[in-house]
C-alpha cells in the first residue's frame, strides 16, 4: 500500500512536467495520468507486490 502512495505523487509530478514542456500534449498527458492513477487505485497490490 505504501508503494501506491509513492507512485501517485510521482505520476503527478511527471505529468505536470510533461504539460510544462509539451503543452500541446495536454489531453494525452491527462488521459494517461488518469488511467494510471485509476489503475493504481484499483490494483494497489499489483504495484506493491
Amino acid at each position: 500500500m505504501t508503494t501506491v502512495v509513492v507512485v501517485q505523487p510521482l505520476l503527478a509530478l511527471i505529468a505536470g512536467l510533461m504539460i510544462l514542456v509539451f503543452p500541446r500534449f495536454l489531453n494525452y498527458v491527462i488521459a494517461a495520468f488518469l488511467i494510471l492513477f485509476g489503475l493504481a487505485g484499483l490494483f494497489p497490490n499489483l504495484i506493491g507486490g
